[in-house]
């Protein structure tokens, strides 16, 4: 048998008080959210946004990600599905797919976005950073739980899980491809070269074209380390869940394509929203404050 360079061995499980025990992959997306927040928190700040919306923001997201993830596993798995249908309201049974769980976490922060009253172009700017860095970090910790393990591989950067666990992937002492530490530090290097970016001078118009270059550029990223999953090929040499994110990467080159468009036509530039004259205060000094 092949021997893996990188062995994992300890126990994934951190005592805490008395007998409560927590996984150690839990506290690190645990942290990993906290300072999302913490991230989107200060951005939103600098761009002239109000920090406490983000809570609100983030409690939209929520029932997005859940029904688009849920959804994504009933195309991983439609077999079974299929014949058991209503298993895929059961919480306990199965998972969720990444993919769809980002999309839907969009559509539903996006709509809360709109009715906070600033022009959701700058949320979307501002959010880019946080959201890749939630999509990176959270994948390099299942590094912690096992889980994402891809094919088996002899390679010297192969690892394996040693131990009792419980690992989250099957055979998880068999050295393999550690395909969700591949995917985490790509999303994090998309999030570094972005940054640059930033820096030279580029997106500085905050109408939501950084993010969807930066989830686009996520999505291909996915879709290349699909390829070293252990699920079936389904088409084009790629998984269900690759041919999710294809599709997630060319949603997001449309909607680049169409804020660019609209970028350049003064008529559809919301980036600014303006009062109309009607509802504005005729002395801003005695508007009421809530």
């Amino acid at each position: 048998m092949p021997i893996a360079v990188v062995f994992f061995d300890f126990d994934p499980y951190a005592q805490l008080l008395g007998d409560m025990t927590v996984r150690w992959g839990a506290i690190a997306l645990t942290a990993v959210i906290v300072t999302s927040l913490v991230l989107a928190g200060i951005l939103a700040r600098a761009g002239d946004l109000r920090a406490d919306d983000v809570i609100f923001i983030a409690v939209g997201i929520v029932p997005g990600a859940v029904i688009g993830g849920r959804l994504g596993y009933l195309i991983l798995h439609a077999n079974y599905y299929g014949s058991a249908p209503g298993q895929l309201l059961d919480p306990t049974v199965g998972g969720m797919e990444l993919g769809l769980a980002v999309v839907g976490g969009i559509i539903t922060g996006v709509y809360v976005a709109s009715l906070l009253g600033a022009s959701v172009g700058r949320w979307l700017h501002v959010t880019a950073a946080p959201v890749l860095f939630a999509l990176g970090a959270g994948k390099l910790t299942m590094v912690l739980t096992g889980a994402g393990q891809g094919l088996p591989n002899s390679a010297d950067w192969a690892t394996a899980y040693l131990g009792p666990g419980p690992w989250g992937s099957l055979v998880p002492g068999l050295p393999s491809v550690p395909s969700q530490a591949f995917e985490g530090v790509a999303t994090l290097a998309i999030l570094a070269a972005l940054a640059l970016l930033l820096v030279v001078g580029l997106f500085g118009r905050r109408d939501g074209r950084l993010f969807f270059v930066g989830i686009g550029l996520w999505a291909v990223a996915r879709a290349a380390v699909s390829t070293t999953w252990r699920d079936p090929v389904v088409a084009a040499g790629l998984n269900a869940a690759g041919l999710i994110a294809v599709g997630i990467a060319i949603g997001c080159a449309i909607a680049l394509v169409v804020l660019t468009v609209r970028r350049r036509d003064p008529v559809g530039d919301t980036t600014a929203v303006e009062t109309p004259p009607e509802l504005a205060w005729p002395d801003p000094e005695r508007r009421p404050r809530f």
